[in-house]
């Protein structure tokens, strides 16, 4: 048992390098990425069936509060955090996270593999669409946007994501420049994810099953470990990058990454 911990965790250190260079240049806290490989590597650990996709999410959200916030202070230092967006965005999304966890936890554990791959091939339809269409409606009401970062909440956090696969969308189409919109959608990023793991922790501590050893509720240890502790470091490459790349090459990046992440986890 020591031993397959040990290789998820060395696997998990590998797979941090990628997730916090696609956090800096794709505005996004990993999640596309660390949901689908933990949903393969905790069965490693011999976690039992039913409480693989829960721990994968949790751990996935625990990420990204760490991962998001190395990326965000790098977009920050780069001017890419727009402040008073977040103000506007940050109630709904607070709520729409816990709210998210809560969801993920009642539903049946085999529905929600299907769920995050939907979720992901329609952000990967919106995202190819976006490159047609050129960006010029204003930020919508202060109400709007409130309700706008509930749905990106509970949508998120029901997939174990960040949310910047849908701020910087919502963001770019209302006319926020492509790199601002990553950089704010990761600082928004933070306070998704805090919010979802909240829950998830909760839900996970007061469920009737036994949990694994190394893992606090839903969140498991070895594997938010090995992965943050790689990711905080390639954060800022990427916000390089997002820096240097024209726009078109960013959203084209983003998008083929979201269809084959969403349609290797529906068919899975």
């Amino acid at each position: 048992m020591l031993d397959a911990t040990l290789w998820l965790f060395a696997v998990c250190l590998m797979l941090g390098c990628c997730v916090g260079l696609l956090a800096g240049l794709l505005g996004i806290g990993g999640g596309l990425l660390i949901v689908p490989a933990l949903s393969v590597l905790l069965p490693w650990a011999d976690i039992s069936p039913s409480l693989i996709m829960p721990m994968a999410l949790a751990t996935s959200l625990a990420s990204i509060v760490v991962t998001s916030s190395s990326s965000a202070s790098s977009h920050y230092r780069l001017g890419n955090v727009q402040p008073s967006v977040i103000k506007t965005l940050l109630p709904g999304i607070l709520v729409g996270g816990l709210m998210g966890s809560g969801i993920a936890d009642k539903l049946p554990t085999e529905y929600l593999p299907r769920i995050f791959g939907v979720i992901v091939l329609l952000l990967a339809l919106q995202m190819v669409l976006s490159l047609r269409v050129r960006a010029e409606k204003p930020l919508p009401s202060v109400g709007k946007n409130v309700l706008s970062g509930g749905l990106i909440g509970v949508t998120s956090s029901l997939a174990g994501i960040g949310g910047g696969s849908l701020t910087v969308p919502y963001l770019n189409y209302h006319g926020v420049e492509m790199r601002k919109a990553i950089g704010t959608a990761s600082l928004c990023g933070v306070f998704l994810a805090l919010s979802g793991m909240t829950g998830f922790i909760f839900f996970g501590l007061s469920q009737p099953e036994s949990l694994p050893e190394y893992s606090v509720g839903y969140v498991y240890l070895p594997a938010l470990i090995g992965i943050v502790s790689t990711s905080v470091f390639t954060t800022r490459y990427g916000a390089k990058l997002a820096s240097r790349l024209p726009t078109p090459m960013i959203k084209r990046v983003f998008a083929v990454f979201l269809l084959l992440v969403g349609a290797s986890m529906f068919l899975s």
